[in-house]
């Protein structure tokens, strides 16, 4: 019977002239423990530098060891990475003296990518095999999956990679055994992490990722600020790290706290999110519209329109209310669509949507783009208007400004605010996607929902004595009641 892993680790280290840090053997404890349970699925995040992977290596021999049947799968973001880790193994059982008899006399059986140990079974996976996170695992089954180093940044840089990564990780239940064992080791690359230990509600998640996963967060420094390991970094040390790579970069890699490591100037963390509908009532002859319990002020309605086809731009309509505090309520984006099959013109399609939309959410004016595709659009909306009912004007705008420029000056301030509430349907657009990948500077890609939210944001919001001279229904949006005041001279 193979000995406890934190001596099984010190034999190794001191086999190596090392002795074994007061970090290490925190971990090596923690993994002898957590092992032993049914199933286990684990979380283990420390500092860079701290040899997490390399002692994960010393805990994939002392698990041959022990059990020679076992069959190890290591993933990482690329195959160069659990290549590494699977020579690391490899040398250590041709080295520690608890391990040597398991080495193979076949060399085809110790390969740089796999290899197989002396073993009583005949199974078909090898005993350790590397592969990257993007390559094809169908077949595979293993006692033990590594994913050592999957998040990344070239795979978490961007919202399609970080919801692919999501996608391959799932495929893992698969193929670990019904009694496996499933380790992460890893530090955050972005605040959408998948070791997030809090659901990203931005996202829609209910729950986080890893739910369920036993954790180790190991932080170079205590919360008094002493080091962990200060044989190898002192304090000094750590403040120079600090200073070279700032703090985001500090906080995510050093500390394992999540941060945006990207200077993003749009981080959805920064949204209020409900599920509320909007709350019709009448009161003293007129609507009152509330959201949440806040009684609303003003609506924005802003149209970016488009064609709406397949790899172009986007047709959008957002609709922002105000409440009293001057706080925003983005309630609904729309895609206005069109049907290829249908006998109604492209315009006349959206149109009719537009103005349902604004019938439903009680809109009370809509701006309307003009730039480009909108410029033909106002009559026809006029017209659509009318025939739904909806008492609805039609404000004509030519946007000047660069797109960049007028994104970044309607989110700055509200959102440094924490001012924008999102309504939870929202978070089936592309909305929140767009806001993480976007960079004042970028050129390409989509950002109509994000143009169309910005408008809103920034049009002036209609207030009473705005309305529509045709409109006869009940007025919501706030005013102050009309007066007529005492004379005492006659004209």
């Amino acid at each position: 019977m193979i000995c406890d892993f934190p001596l099984f680790l010190a034999t190794w280290n001191a086999s190596q002239g090392q002795t074994t840090p007061r970090v290490h053997m925190k971990i090596a404890k923690w993994l002898q423990k957590e092992q032993a349970v049914p199933s286990p699925r684990l979380l283990l995040m420390a500092f860079r530098s701290c040899g997490k992977s390399t002692l994960v290596g010393v805990f994939c021999a002392w698990a041959l060891a022990g059990a020679p049947d076992t069959r190890i799968l290591v993933l990482s973001a690329d195959l160069a990475l659990a290549r590494k880790m699977v020579r690391n193994v490899k040398r250590i059982i041709e080295k520690h003296p608890m391990t040597r008899h398991l080495k193979p006399e076949k060399l085809d059986q110790w390969g740089s990518e796999k290899f197989t140990v002396n073993r009583e079974m005949e199974l078909r996976d090898p005993s350790m095999l590397a592969k990257g996170i993007t390559t094809n695992l169908t077949g595979t089954r293993a006692d033990i999956i590594i994913c050592d180093d999957v998040e990344v940044p070239k795979t978490s840089d961007t919202f399609e990679k970080r919801m692919d990564l999501r996608e391959r990780l799932t495929e893992l239940d698969y193929i670990l055994t019904p009694d496996g064992m499933q380790l992460y080791v890893g530090t955050p690359h972005c605040w959408h992490t998948i070791y997030a230990d809090a659901p990203r509600a931005e996202l829609g998640e209910e729950i986080c990722f890893l739910d369920g996963f036993q954790r180790l967060v190991q932080p170079v420094q205590t919360a008094e600020g002493q080091s962990v390991w200060p044989e190898r970094f002192s304090v000094q040390k750590i403040n120079d790290i600090l200073k070279k790579t700032g703090p985001a970069h500090f906080t995510s890699q050093m500390l394992c706290q999540p941060m945006n490591s990207l200077d993003l100037r749009l981080d959805p963390s920064a949204l209020q999110f409900y599920d509320d509908d909007i709350s019709y009532r009448e009161a003293q002859g007129k609507c009152i519209l509330s959201i949440d319990g806040r009684e609303l002020a003003s609506v924005a309605g802003w149209w970016d329109p488009a064609f709406g086809k397949a790899g172009g731009d986007r047709s959008i309509l957002a609709i922002v209310y105000t409440d009293k505090t001057g706080e925003y309520w983005l309630q609904h984006i729309a895609q206005i669509k069109i049907d290829p099959a249908s006998q109604k013109d492209e315009a006349t399609q959206q149109c009719e949507q537009v103005a349902e939309i604004a019938k439903r959410f009680f809109l009370t004016s809509i701006a309307l783009e003009t730039n480009g595709l909108g410029k033909f659009l106002p009559n026809i909306l006029r017209r659509e208007l009318g025939l739904s009912g909806a008492t609805c004007s039609v404000r004509e705008i030519t946007s000047r400004k660069p797109k960049a420029t007028r994104i970044m000056e309607a989110f700055d301030a509200p959102m440094a605010a924490r001012a924008i509430h999102v309504h939870r349907s929202v978070l089936t657009t592309p909305f929140i996607k767009e806001m993480e990948d976007w960079r004042p500077e970028k050129r390409g890609g989509h950002d109509d929902c994000l143009d169309a939210v910005a408008g809103a944001l920034s049009s002036q919001p209609v207030r009473i004595g705005t309305f529509p001279a045709e409109n006869t229904a009940r007025q919501w949006v706030a005013i102050r009641p009309r007066t007529q005041a005492k004379t005492d001279f006659d004209v």
